[in-house]
């Protein structure tokens, strides 16, 4: 691979993405609008990609970028669970819509590869654990089914079209770079932020609810094993750990970090939030050679110190 694009690519997932081609020699372009993303997570190796802004929803922009693309990773999205129950529409048009043009713009530029970041909300809350690539799905949010819908288009295009197409079903992903100022933001990136404001976190339901929390640089091991492996095109795969942590134990876990002894703010449970979920990984190891490197207890620590340093530059 001499030249990909990433879609999102000033965003959380994207810009660690971004940062990890560049250091291995890739040639890298990313389109971004900047709704969620930011130009801050691309500036330490700003002068080494080429920068699009422009929207996966506008045709015209995304055959630009795709010029002698090889690779695409399409990361760009309307990521908020919250956010999709409020406006299920505008969800539809960035997610179903953006990923259908990202794909046949890709498919008439010639590229060999698409991987498509697609979410363990695919599955619900159906009861049996841990989830398998192969278990009946049944979203509860607008954002889970937008989501399917790009799994089923990536479907069509590696069978119909020719275009190879892997689909990386992402756990809770979490790490560096992720925007806790936004209210849709991940948990563990809202509970260090509050943790370093000395303010109390909000825990929607019992917190019981259990999570498999991957790390970031986990997950952007996935894809360019997705990109590069040959015999997984087609192929629905999950990216997570296999563990599980509750949402009481990880605010536990960030107080003690930040060294704060503290309560929690107890919330409704929201619309659409899932109670249980951990994946299975085999086939991730089988086809892809993924092994997930970063303990939770690595992670969460690398995470803490990449906060506590952003927030004394701020």
């Amino acid at each position: 691979m001499k030249k990909c694009l990433v879609t999102g690519g000033a965003g959380f997932i994207g810009s660690n993405l971004v940062e990890r081609l560049i250091r291995d020699g890739v040639q890298v372009r990313v389109l971004d609008n900047l709704s969620t993303g930011l130009l801050e997570n691309l500036e330490p190796f700003r002068r080494d990609i080429d920068f699009v802004q422009g929207d996966v929803r506008d045709f015209n922009a995304l055959q630009e970028v795709m010029s002698e693309v090889e690779v695409v990773f399409h990361q760009a999205a309307e990521v908020s669970v919250p956010r999709s129950v409020e406006d299920p529409v505008e969800t539809a048009m960035v997610n179903d819509l953006g990923t259908l043009q990202v794909l046949e713009t890709a498919r008439s530029a010639g590229v060999k590869r698409v991987v498509l970041a697609s979410s363990c909300a695919v599955y619900g809350d159906l009861p049996p654990l841990p989830k398998k690539e192969d278990m009946e799905t049944r979203p509860l949010s607008p954002y889970a089914a937008s989501k399917l819908h790009g799994e089923t288009y990536g479907y069509l295009y590696n069978d119909l079209y020719g275009l190879e197409t892997v689909c990386l079903r992402y756990f809770n992903v979490y790490g560096p770079k992720q925007d806790p100022s936004s209210p849709y933001s991940g948990v563990i990136s809202i509970f260090m932020d509050k943790a370093g404001r000395a303010e109390l976190p909000t825990i929607y339901g019992d917190g019981e609810q259990y999570r498999d929390f991957v790390y970031v640089a986990d997950v952007v091991q996935a894809n360019l094993l997705a990109a590069y492996k040959e015999g997984v095109s087609g192929l629905v795969i999950n990216v997570g750990t296999g563990t599980s942590v509750t949402v009481n134990s990880l605010c536990r876990d960030i107080s003690q970090l930040a060294g704060v002894d503290r309560d929690s703010v107890r919330g409704e449970t929201r619309p659409g939030d899932i109670r249980e979920s951990v994946a299975d990984i085999s086939l991730a190891r089988q086809m892809l050679g993924y092994e997930p490197h970063y303990s939770f207890q690595e992670g969460i620590k690398l995470t803490w110190e990449w906060y506590r340093s952003r927030s004394s530059k701020q």
